[in-house]
C-alpha cells in the first residue's frame, strides 16, 4: 500500500508500506508505529512504558524539526511576514487553501488572522477550502484541479496574499492556484513537507517553507508552528503585537 499524505497526494519518493509475510511490519505501517498495541502483551505497566517512550520520541522529533526550520528559514520567515504586513497595510487580504488535513489548517490559518482575540489586530482573511458549494460545483463542472485557481481569479487582487499548504508539495490544484496568484500579482507563500515536492520547482511561489520530514504528522505540526510564527511576526510588523500570553502560546 502506497503511503499517501493527508492532502491526498502521494509524495514522489514515498516507499510502499505493508506487513511482512513473516508477521513483522515494515516502516510506516500501523504495527511499526504502535508496536505495543500488536505485540499481544498483557503487562499493563510495560504497555504504558512503551506509550510514554513513543510519546516522548514523537515530542523530541517535532522539537528537532521545528529547530531545523528555525535555523534554515528564520530570516525568511521574518522577511515574509514583513511583506505580508505591507500588503495588509494597503488593504490586502489573505487567501488560504489546502486539501484534506491541510484544508483544515487553511481554515485555522484564516481564522487566526481574522479573529485572533486579545489585543491583536484582526486582519482580513478567507479560506478557499471552506465553501462546500463552491468546491463541489467546480469539481463537478470543471475538475478538482481548478477549485483554488478559479477562486483566486475571482477574489484575488494585487495587494492580496495567497498561502497554500500541502504535506507532499505535489497537489495539482495548489500548483495551479500559485500560478494564477502570481499572474495576478499576489504575494505567494507555500508550506510543504518532504523536500518540497513540485512546489519547490515553481517560480510562482515567492516564499516556500519546507518541513523536511517524511512523517505527515510531524510535517503538519511544524506547519502549524510556521503559520503561527508568520502571524505573530506580521502583527509585530504592523505594530499590533499580541498580548504576552498569546506570544508565549505561539512559541510552545
Amino acid at each position: 500500500m502506497t503511503q499517501v499524505s493527508r492532502d491526498g497526494v502521494a509524495p514522489a519518493a514515498s516507499p510502499p508500506t505493508a506487513v511482512s509475510p513473516a508477521g513483522g511490519s515494515s516502516p510506516g505501517s500501523i504495527e511499526s508505529l504502535y508496536p505495543f498495541l500488536y505485540s499481544g502483551a498483557t503487562d499493563v505497566s510495560a504497555v504504558l512504558d512503551q506509550v510514554r517512550q513513543s510519546t516522548a520520541g514523537k515530542a523530541a522529533e517535532i522539537l528537532g524539526l521545528r529547530r531545523t526550520v528555525r535555523d534554515a528559514d528564520g530570516a525568511r520567515l521574518l522577511a515574509c511576514a514583513q511583506d505580508m504586513a505591507r500588503r495588509f497595510t494597503v488593504g490586502g487580504r489573505l487567501l488560504a487553501f489546502g486539501n484534506g488535513g491541510s484544508a483544515t489548517d487553511a481554515q485555522q490559518l484564516a481564522t487566526l488572522f481574522l479573529s485572533p482575540g486579545g489585543s491583536a489586530r484582526p486582519l482580513p482573511a478567507l479560506s478557499l477550502a471552506s465553501d462546500a458549494s463552491v468546491l463541489t460545483a467546480l469539481s463537478n463542472d470543471i475538475g478538482v484541479d481548478v477549485v483554488f485557481a478559479r477562486q483566486v481569479a475571482a477574489f484575488g487582487g494585487r495587494n492580496d496574499i495567497a498561502v497554500g499548504l500541502s504535506t507532499s508539495g505535489n497537489s495539482e490544484n495548489l500548483l495551479r492556484a500559485f500560478d494564477e496568484a502570481s499572474r495576478r500579482g499576489l504575494l505567494t507563500v507555500g508550506l510543504a513537507g518532504y523536500a518540497g515536492g513540485k512546489m519547490a520547482e515553481l517560480e510562482s511561489i515567492d516564499y516556500l517553507f519546507v518541513a523536511p520530514s517524511t512523517s505527515v504528522h510531524r510535517i503538519q505540526e511544524a506547519q502549524t508552528t510556521m503559520y503561527n510564527i508568520l502571524w505573530e511576526l506580521c502583527q509585530g510588523a504592523l505594530g499590533s503585537g499580541p498580548e504576552p500570553d498569546n506570544q508565549a502560546a505561539t512559541r510552545q
